[in-house]
């Protein structure tokens, strides 16, 4: 079974937890695609839902799949988000943004009462920080961004090479806020509440990939089937 199959199969568990009248957050990335198509294909079998698309590419995705979209400017809370992962740790912490929409995963995340990854066992690890971590930059002052990021790391015990990201095209890659990307080739995040918490008080960094306590729920698709894990 290939990565794609495993990743259907797990998008296919997370729609058990989806019921008629939800409020869902839609992920972003090749296993929330799955989980889009699926939920959109119980939409014309009936389903009544409606999603918050995480990105530009999701949003184009659900409309195409027949889903009803809004927006959080027109509801307060949303029942569940599920939306893929680069990384899973033993206790639900995640590396996300490979593909670029980490800022607005992480406000739907935050504004959703549950958080359920979808993703192949591939993605689980002991310690985060295999996948490089993206920070979400502002353009302006990036060289002074970039040297408070590698102050602390150096306070948090990690180092590694920082590349700002490129499009296909090789040229800068930019989000769908406008920001650039710089991941970050750590290795290993021996603390990651710790960097994320950091990270987060840098002038010029918009977000970062380390989403730390709101996943409630993995869904980790292998050979053996579904293991579901939750945050204790």
């Amino acid at each position: 079974m290939n990565s794609e199959e495993l990743k259907r199969q797990a998008a296919a568990r997370a729609l058990e937890y989806v019921q008629s009248g939800m409020k869902l957050g839609l992920g972003t990335g090749s296993t929330a695609r799955h989980f889009v198509e699926l939920l959109g294909a119980r939409v014309r079998d009936g389903l009544e839902v409606i999603g918050v698309p995480t990105s530009e590419t999701t949003r184009h995705d659900a409309i195409r799949c027949g889903i009803r979209l809004t927006t959080l400017d027109e509801v307060d809370r949303l029942d569940l988000t599920v939306d893929g992962a680069d990384e899973i740790d033993p206790a639900l912490n995640l590396i996300k943004g490979g593909g670029g929409a980490l800022l607005r995963e992480k406000i739907v995340a935050a504004a959703s009462d549950r958080m359920i990854v979808i993703a192949d066992d591939t993605k689980w690890v002991e310690t985060l920080g295999r996948f490089p971590l993206p920070i979400e930059v502002i353009p302006f002052g990036l060289g002074a961004t970039q040297r408070a990021i590698e102050k602390a790391f150096v306070a948090c015990g990690v180092a590694g090479e920082l590349v700002v990201r490129k499009a296909k095209d090789g040229h800068v890659f930019v989000t769908d806020g406008g920001h650039w990307i710089v991941d970050a080739h750590l290795g290993r995040i021996g603390d990651a509440p710790g960097l994320a918490q950091s990270l987060g008080l840098i002038p010029g960094v918009v977000e970062h990939g380390l989403f730390i306590g709101l996943a409630s729920v993995a869904m980790l698709a292998g050979s053996q089937g579904i293991r579901v894990v939750e945050r204790q």
